[in-house]
């Protein structure tokens, strides 16, 4: 068993726009506006924010989070998604098939999808670099435990590695509740061998 530190980023509820559905929601031409940097290189939140209205309840807003993607993606927590009325399943980024979807608005503009809701599956960030010094891969599953009168040890987190990231915890708003962590807290990431 092997151990290294990390430091802790708390991911609110939030949304990735697709290109298109930026232009359905704020306008022809228009773009993102940037607010601040988030923890990963070259992404950031942005000054919009949408309305997330589902069969039971709705949640205003809603950062959205730059650059455009492909797709279309929601992130929330478990509480959440039990507000909106919506069943979410814990998923990696990106992994949006069989998903439920829900309706966005902005002021008299809306969109309505039909899939691209989760939780997001927590995760670390690790640069190739981060990679190869901790001895971790793409795909690894680790355990990572915190001290403290809330401490404990979460387990199944998945290690995502890419040329652009930055060494990062990610976990949402309920798991760091339950532990009582706030930005920037550190972590130890247990790689077993």
């Amino acid at each position: 068993m092997r151990t290294c530190t990390v430091p802790v980023g708390i991911s609110n509820r939030h949304l990735h726009l697709s290109e298109a559905h930026i232009q359905e929601l704020y306008g022809e031409n228009a773009a993102l506006t940037f607010k601040k940097a988030l923890s990963q290189p070259g992404q950031y939140a942005s000054e919009e924010t949408v309305t997330l209205v589902g069969p039971k309840g709705t949640l205003a807003g809603v950062r959205v989070l730059g650059p455009a993607r492909k797709e279309t993606q929601i992130e929330l927590a478990l509480t959440d998604a039990i507000k909106l009325g919506v069943t979410v399943e814990t998923r990696e980024s990106g992994k949006l098939d069989e998903t439920p979807g829900i309706d966005l608005i902005n002021g008299d503009r809306k969109v309505h999808l039909d899939y691209g809701v989760i939780a997001a599956k927590r995760h670390i960030h690790a640069s190739e670099e981060d990679a190869k010094k901790y001895g971790l891969k793409d795909k690894d599953i680790v355990k990572v435990m915190f001290e403290g009168p809330r401490g404990g040890v979460l387990h199944n987190v998945i290690v995502r590695v890419s040329s652009t990231y930055a060494w990062d915890f990610h976990i949402d708003t309920d798991e760091a509740n339950a532990l009582g962590l706030k930005n920037g807290d550190t972590g130890t990431v247990i790689i077993e061998d």
